[in-house]
């Protein structure tokens, strides 16, 4: 299925019933009286959380979602009857936003929460209903109010605890299939991931964490270069980044330093918040290095970056160092659990920032 984190769609509640002008004609029942009865209430539209989603693809189709109106009341004190909300399906990381005012209206973060984002219309008043000792043939009703209708942007945000960062082909697939059970598209060109892959990450029983690898970010990605910063809004809940490095790369001119000041950055074009987020260093195929070659790059990489964060050295390929890298990943991540840190934390301007660059 393709996927898709971004749709726009309208949503129609349903008005409200009027009501209803009436008077009660029996026979034998002089001076019935009023007896017009209320309207129904429109449908209301909400969506809700269905962890059976994984895309908005659905809503490239079908953009216009409709709850039906009130019914009229009618004589006797019939009151019409009230219309039924509908419920619309969307993956569970939803963030939803007026398209017109940009407003946020809500997110949806856990499976079956429902968000009412179109409130039905009030359903009118019978006649019956203005009777009064000094008013005995009210001939007076009220429409029933309009529903809401709205224009919104749905975006999907995936919930990962771990996100990947670098630049193209430094072996963010190959990581994430090391590590889980995903299975990206892995090849020898630059931009083989097209979209977002999660991994489920299992340390140990009831110990686990998800990775989100994104696409490849480039210089010059904040003016939509390459794939653009579209992707990077599915690191805006992790807790924790990890930013690899390829040690060794095929072009020699390269410098890995270079590249990893590049995506902070773009980073920091993005989101000054996000830039500030905790991030730790990943130095990829060591493999291609003998062990010298490798520990006078490594030392190169962390003098130039004058690194001060935690720093790894991994074989994506043959997996060596990936079950150290797991294993401290996970206790860091149940201490940030422990300590119930929000993942957006709206007074990080306060705090002291995660700053591993010096330079």
């Amino acid at each position: 299925m393709k996927f898709v984190d971004e749709a726009t769609i309208r949503v129609e509640a349903g008005n409200g019933g009027g009501g209803c002008v009436s008077f009660r004609r029996e026979k034998y029942i002089p001076k019935g009286g009023p007896d017009g009865g209320d309207g129904g209430d429109g449908g209301s539209v909400y969506l809700a959380a269905d962890p059976g989603l994984n895309t908005l693809v659905d809503f490239r189709h079908q953009r216009r979602h409709r709850a039906r109106h009130g019914q009229p009341g009618m004589g006797r004190n019939c009151t019409g009857a009230s219309a039924s909300d509908i419920d619309i399906k969307v993956p569970v990381g939803t963030r939803v936003s007026d398209e017109e005012t940009g407003e946020v209206i809500g997110e949806l973060l856990a499976p079956g929460e429902r968000l009412l984002v179109a409130r039905g219309g009030f359903h009118g008043i019978g006649n019956a209903r203005f009777k009064s000792s000094t008013n005995r043939t009210p001939r007076q009703s009220t429409p029933g109010s309009p529903g809401e209708i709205r224009q919104l942007r749905l975006e999907l945000i995936l919930l990962a605890d771990v996100g990947l960062l670098g630049m193209p082909n430094a072996g963010k697939s190959s990581f994430i299939a090391r590590i889980s059970s995903a299975r990206p598209k892995i090849a020898d060109y630059p931009f083989t991931t097209l979209h977002p892959n999660l991994g489920v990450v299992r340390v140990g029983d009831e110990r686990s964490f998800v990775v989100a690898d994104i696409p490849g970010v480039i210089e010059g990605a904040a003016e939509g270069a390459g794939l653009g910063l579209r992707f990077l809004k599915h690191l805006d809940r992790t807790r924790l980044l990890l930013h690899l490095v390829d040690i060794a790369p095929l072009d020699q001119e390269i410098e890995p330093a270079d590249e990893v000041r590049r995506i902070t950055a773009e980073l920091e074009k993005y989101s000054p918040e996000l830039a500030r987020r905790e991030r730790w260093l990943v130095l990829n195929k060591k493999d291609l290095l003998m062990d010298d070659e490798f520990a006078s790059a490594r030392q190169a990489l962390l003098d130039d970056l004058q690194w001060q964060g935690p720093v790894y050295a991994i074989s994506a390929l043959t997996g060596a160092g990936t079950r150290e890298l797991t294993g401290d990943l996970m206790e860091r991540l149940e201490a940030l659990r422990a300590e119930q840190e929000p993942v957006v934390d709206e007074g990080a301007g306060e705090a002291a920032p995660w700053d591993p660059l010096k330079g």
